[in-house]
């Protein structure tokens, strides 16, 4: 590659990062002079790219959107953040047997210098991958499709398995798709039960847009809806409590795939958690080992007490025996 090809390529990698450059912020960025900016966007304009520019002394160039699709020009650690995330999508099998992450895998293998391979093989050498078992997969092409809807925001039939595998077909008016790291959740309103609701997206095997757009009011917001339906849903009791921390922290203590959560103020957190009963969620409270306020249900709040109580006085009557066995260090009688 010629040194002139070389650097225009550069230049349209620095067009694409950004909304706009003025033309000595490129020249610092290539280590050229102001002329031989000005010299390479003519050429690139020649070669078919919008290139568009400001007049003054506070102008600048920019690509115009959509005009035309540049080449992908990466540096060594945007090459690398690729490679990493295509193996990790071609391994992990959220797309179905997801040939098209490793075939874009390999060809972007093919092209990379020599200096970047030996990193992603050294890395490859290291990594690790565990497959978990039953993992649920989705076709790219259907989720393609679901993405489609929520764009076009038309009115659909979904044809849809529950979990027990029980078929139905209703009218849904999609909205957004939801990504939890491991699955993906199809979030739309059901028309005849005029509810928000969350649909496995592997669930899925049809969707037939109706072509009558509808206009949404008042939708929710997915990614709560979406990790209420994980955590409370499949549970037939759930558990509202307030903690004592501000958003960030309380989803490092409670993932978002065990609880719901919304900031109450900048320092605190109420979140709801579903579980079996009463004393299975009152275990996993004092488990947190943190404090909290059970807001409902009352049953709950009982059980967390008493279970504290009983702690405590197991506690309490254990240090009153160690209290009365002697000196440290002396065993005490049988």
């Amino acid at each position: 590659m010629t040194a002139a090809s070389a650097r225009l390529l550069r230049l349209v990698a620095l067009l694409a990062a950004r909304p706009s450059w003025t033309c000595g912020e490129l020249a610092a960025r290539m280590a050229v002079t102001d002329r031989t900016v000005r010299r390479d966007i003519t050429k690139l304009r020649e070669l078919g790219y919008a290139v568009e520019s400001d007049p003054g002394p506070w102008g600048g160039y920019r690509l115009r959107p959509g005009s035309r699709t540049p080449p992908l020009v990466l540096d060594d650690e945007e090459a690398i953040a690729v490679a990493v995330g295509l193996r990790g999508a071609a391994l992990g099998g959220s797309l179905g047997g997801d040939q098209a992450a490793l075939s874009a895998l390999l060809k972007l293998g093919q092209v990379l210098p020599r200096r970047v391979a030996d990193r992603l093989t050294a890395m490859d050498s290291a990594l690790v991958h565990i497959p978990r078992p039953n993992e649920p997969q989705i076709a790219a092409d259907m989720l393609r499709e679901l993405a489609a809807a929520c764009h076009r925001g038309e009115r659909a039939r979904l044809a849809y398995r529950d979990r027990n595998g029980k078929a139905t077909v209703r009218e849904v008016d999609p909205y957004r798709l939801v990504h939890t790291g491991r699955r993906w959740y199809f979030v739309a309103r059901d028309v005849a039960r005029d509810q928000w609701r969350t649909f496995r997206a592997d669930r899925v095997d049809r969707l037939h847009p109706s072509g009558r757009p509808v206009e949404l009011t008042d939708p929710p917001d997915p990614a709560r809806l979406v990790s209420r339906s994980i955590a409370c849903r499949p549970y037939p009791l759930t558990v509202t409590i307030r903690l004592p921390l501000p958003l960030d922290e309380a989803l490092r203590l409670i993932p978002a795939t065990v609880g719901a959560h919304h900031p109450d103020g900048p320092e605190a957190t109420v979140v709801e958690v579903g579980g079996p009963d009463a004393d299975g969620l009152a275990r996993y409270l004092i488990g947190l080992a943190t404090p909290l306020r059970v807001l409902s249900p009352d049953s709950v709040r009982q059980t967390l007490v008493r279970r504290a109580r009983e702690l405590l006085a197991d506690n309490a009557n254990d240090t009153d025996d160690a209290g009365n066995t002697g000196n440290a260090g002396e065993t005490g009688p049988e």
